[in-house]
Order: structure tokens, then sequence, then C-alpha cells
């Protein structure tokens, strides 16, 4: 059965596009300017809203949630990741949950192999140095790196986005390894070349290189810890497009710093924009601004996403991306 014509709150921006066709169907009270949303009108938001759009920057708790009355029916989050909503608490309370999953894969795994290059070839180095004027021309050992090819790459979480950096280390001639929950299909295991490792500890210990992947959840935060970041290999290098939490961001400052791991390359951050300062002092460090999905086709996929599960909803069925508790 149709609900009909809902009153929809976006929390931040999105493109024109996505925005226009919002406008057309749906009742929509988009943001402007584009800032974060306080506490104060966040509440207010979902107190209002049939349907609220929100994104990774707004904390959807069971605080937040038991504030919002009986109208909220839909939360339709405009991104994969769901680690900042309480998707239980919104069930208990009668309000489903769907993501965008898929869309940002490949964008976010070509990210991944950039981070990798940039740590191990030293390009921002190289990059400071030519903006600085102070290039004296080439030498034969100036900003020498490490050759990409041949490294063993570990991935940690072999989903979509693990498997797409998969294809595009075996492209570049990377040996790969990956852990996960779960071992991937025999196949897939054949078509990438890759080698699965039961034990997380001894796969850490034996790569040149480590690719965080996996989700952010209770088992995972801190999954790599400073007992098991001291097992990398101190000419190792670690990178991160997936969650922040995923690292003890002061155990990896530390080990950096003193030279235990080679370098790191980071997108993500544990205390969201809240970066460890010490972090921005390092040479070897590679920083981010969480951009790892932020191309123009990318976003605008994910708009789209959006609206298709909000107007699923809408027409009186069940949205195409839900998101159900047993899924986390």
């Amino acid at each position: 059965m149709a609900i009909g014509r809902l009153t929809v709150v976006v929390t931040r921006r999105l493109p024109d596009v996505v925005e226009k066709r919002m406008k057309e169907l749906f009742d929509v009270e988009l943001r402007d300017p584009d800032t974060k949303m306080t506490r104060e009108e966040l509440s207010s938001a979902v107190s209002r809203a049939d349907v609220l759009v929100p994104c990774v920057t707004d904390l959807i708790d069971a605080n937040l949630l038991a504030q919002a009355g009986g109208k909220l029916k839909l939360i339709a989050n405009y991104g994969a990741g769901v680690d900042h909503i309480d998707v239980h608490s919104a069930r208990q309370r009668g309000v489903l949950v769907s993501n965008t999953p898929g869309v940002v894969t490949e964008d976010t795994a070509d990210m991944t192999m950039a981070l990798i290059l940039a740590v191990t070839r030293r390009i921002p180095e190289g990059l400071a140095e030519m903006q600085s004027g102070r290039w004296q021309g080439w030498a034969p050992t100036a900003f020498m790196g490490g050759r990409v090819g041949g490294r063993r790459l570990g991935i940690l979480g072999m989903g979509r986005i693990g498997t797409a950096v998969a294809r595009r280390a075996k492209a570049f001639g990377m040996q790969v390894h990956y852990h996960n929950r779960k071992r991937v299909r025999p196949e897939v295991e054949a078509e990438l070349e890759a080698t699965y490792w039961e034990s997380l500890d001894q796969m850490v210990n034996r790569m040149d290189v480590i690719s965080v992947n996996c989700p952010h959840t209770p088992a995972t935060f801190h999954l790599m810890n400073a007992r098991r970041l001291r097992l990398m290999k101190p000419q190792a290098v670690i990178v991160n497009t997936s969650r922040g939490e995923v690292i003890d961001e002061n155990a990896l400052t530390r080990m950096l710093r003193a030279g235990e791991i080679a370098g790191a390359g980071l997108d993500v951050y544990e205390h969201g924009k809240d970066i460890n300062p010490r972090l921005r002092e390092l040479s070897n460090v590679v920083l981010l601004p969480h951009m790892g999905s932020a191309t123009v086709e990318g976003r605008i996929e994910m708009g789209e996403k959006v609206i298709i599960n909000i107007k699923t909803f809408a027409d009186g069925h069940r949205p195409p991306d839900l998101v159900v508790p047993s899924m986390l």
C-alpha cells in the first residue's frame, strides 16, 4: 500500500542533480549551508521527518531515535557504512534503515592503490620538493622508494572493496593475501591468485603492505591494536580507506615515529576530523581528508540509490537496500 508524498529531511548538501530529483518526488528539506547538523538540529529533524537522509558524520544513536516520536519511518543513509546508526534501536522503534552498497567499491579501491603507491614511492615528498622550489635536479639516490611489484599485500576484509583492491594489486604484480571472516569462493581465489590466512596475526607478520578494508563493528574495533601492529615488519606499510576505528591510532603513531613501521597511508581516522597532531609531522605518512569515495559519478550514484530506496518505500514496498541487524 502506497504511503503517499513523504517529508524528507537531508542533513547535508548533495549533488545538484540529486537534490533536483528529490524536490520533484518528495516534500524535501535540503541543508543550506553545507555544514554538519548540531545535535539539536538532528533531534529536530528526526521529530518532523518521515524519512531522514543522514551521512557518515551524523550520529543516529538510541537517544536521538527516542526523540523521533512516531513520525519517522525510514532512515535512508547516504553511504554504505551504517556504523553511525543504531540499526537495532531503529528496528525496535519500527524505523527501517537503508544504505547505498556497492556504489563506492571501485572508487575506494582506486584510492587504496593510490595510497599504496604514494607511501611506497614517496610521492608527497616529491610533490612538496617541487612546490617549494627546492629541487636541484635528478640525483641517483634522491627520493628512492620501493618497488610495488612483487610485494606481499595483506588485505584485511575481503568484501566488495577488498576484492576490488586485490584485482588492482594483481595487475601491479603484487602477491595477494587476505584475512576474512569467511574464505571467499575457490574460483575468486583462483582468479586473484589470492592466499587465505585464517590467522590474522600470521598474515600481518609476513606482509609488506597491509590494507584495511573491513567495516567498523564491535568485533573490528582496534583490530589492528598495538600488539598486532608490532607484528608488522619494520619495512612494511599500512593503508586504511575503511574506518579509522579499526586501527589504534595512538599506537600506530608511536610506532611510525619510532621507525617500527615504515609508513602509513590514511584516508580515515579513529576520531573523525580530530587527527592525532603527531601524525601530521611525519614524512612517511600520507594523510587524506576521507576522500576515498569522492568522485562525481560515485556521489551521484549514491544519491540515486537513496532516491530509489525512498521511492520504493513510499510505494509500499521494502527498500531494495534494506539493512537488517543480522547483516551487521
